[in-house]
């Protein structure tokens, strides 16, 4: 499994030195991207040299745009929401290919549905995982949910690799390993702690199989 801490604070670019060695993708979280732009793509890149980066864009449209935006200030992922036109994720995949990339296709506007992406949906050239994700603002609300790390075994057996985010923290880190996503997305159990990297360390120890899930990794 790899670890990939998101970021959605100005303050969390702090933490990035205790990151180090702990997680394999820093998320350049919707709200920080918003805040800077492609500068917070390329200050990561400085502080992270050696850690691929990923741009929470969640595109809906405008994907050669914002694709060649993201990817040209170096990131290595960026994300495309599952309700975006078959042509958008299209586009995008193209631009992935061209600069080496990988896109995610976000299925965060469709949880809580029994059905996240429809049957007969392919993921495009260029396209590596499915995002599994439960919404911030609904956790915020009270939704203590466990249906999208539920979700993730469906999401297997339709041959697609998972990236599952939503309140993953030590409270959830048995359940979410025991569904085997590619890739884990944890957010404020690490950036608010008091000790970030101590957090990014008790987590990183207990993955298993840590290093794999990579667009490029066999299953």
């Amino acid at each position: 499994m790899l670890l990939q801490v998101a970021l959605d604070k100005p303050e969390h670019l702090g933490i990035l030195p205790a990151l180090t060695g702990l997680a394999d993708i820093i998320e350049v979280g919707t709200p920080l991207l918003k805040r800077f732009g492609v500068a917070a793509i390329t200050t990561v890149r400085e502080i992270c040299p050696d850690v691929p980066v990923l741009a929470d864009t969640k595109t809906v449209d405008g994907g050669a745009l914002e694709a060649n935006m993201v990817f040209g200030a170096g990131a290595s992922f960026m994300t495309v929401l599952s309700c975006a036109p078959r042509a958008t994720h299209e586009t995008v995949g193209k631009c992935a290919v061209a600069f080496g990339a990988s896109v995610i296709v976000d299925t965060i506007t469709e949880s809580g549905k029994p059905i996240l992406l429809p049957q007969d949906f392919a993921l495009p050239e260029g396209f590596a995982y499915v995002a599994v994700h439960s919404p911030t603002d609904a956790r915020l609300a009270g939704d203590n949910s466990t249906g999208h790390i539920d979700a993730v075994a469906a999401m297997h057996a339709r041959g697609f690799r998972v990236s599952l985010a939503g309140g993953i923290g030590p409270a959830t880190l048995d359940s979410v390993i025991a569904v085997k996503p590619e890739i884990l997305v944890v957010g404020s159990a690490i950036t608010e702690s008091e000790t970030p990297g101590k957090v990014a360390s008790w987590i990183k120890e207990r993955l298993p199989e840590q290093g794999l899930g990579w667009p490029w990794d066999k299953k």
